[in-house]
């Protein structure tokens, strides 16, 4: 192909791709399906552009064919894994989510020394002794911080749940804009 030729191809297919990519979105019904037919047959009119009498009608037929022929094309027959599997219902787990919350909001709440009793010997499940150990004080004294701590994170939840009582708020967690 000479550069005259080259050239009035360019213009040929600039002037007319999205008129075409319209034609075959029509036609196949997918934008990505469209753009694969319309460079399919644009590249099929390059080899034979000076054979060719009249590009315009060439084009339509060649976009129009290659558009009904994306939908049979193998990759495009492919699906989703997630379209063969029927929806299965889960559990809401919503709750847990405003039930830590609300522990973390009330655990705040405890001083940090009976925090971190309370933290290592009902979360991570320590002895009275570990916990005495990695504290760096008698077991007395983690029996005392644990005490006080519960005592203090009764308080904290028991206060925030008549709080929440007294507003009508029926949820743990408050989003602005939802009652």
């Amino acid at each position: 192909m000479d550069a005259e030729s080259e050239e009035g191809f360019r213009e040929f297919a600039g002037a007319r791709f999205q008129p075409l990519r319209m034609l075959a979105y029509v036609t196949c019904g997918d934008w990505q399906a469209a753009e694969d037919a319309v460079s399919g047959a644009l590249s099929r009119l390059y080899l034979r552009w000076d054979r060719v009498a009249s590009p315009e009608a060439y084009a339509r037929k060649a976009v129009v064919r290659a558009a009904m022929g994306e939908k049979r094309r193998p990759w495009r027959r492919e699906h989703l894994v997630g379209e063969a599997f029927p929806e299965v219902a889960a559990p809401d787990s919503s709750g847990d989510v405003d039930e830590r919350l609300r522990m973390r909001a009330a655990l705040r709440q405890v001083p940090p020394r009976q925090r971190a009793a309370l933290v290592l010997r009902f979360l991570e499940g320590l002895s009275v002794e570990e916990t005495a150990e990695i504290l760096g004080c008698s077991v007395g004294t983690v029996k005392s911080q644990t005490s006080r701590g519960l005592d203090t994170l009764r308080t904290a939840l028991s206060a925030e749940i008549t709080n929440r009582a007294e507003r009508g708020v029926d949820h743990v967690v408050s989003h602005r804009g939802r009652a």
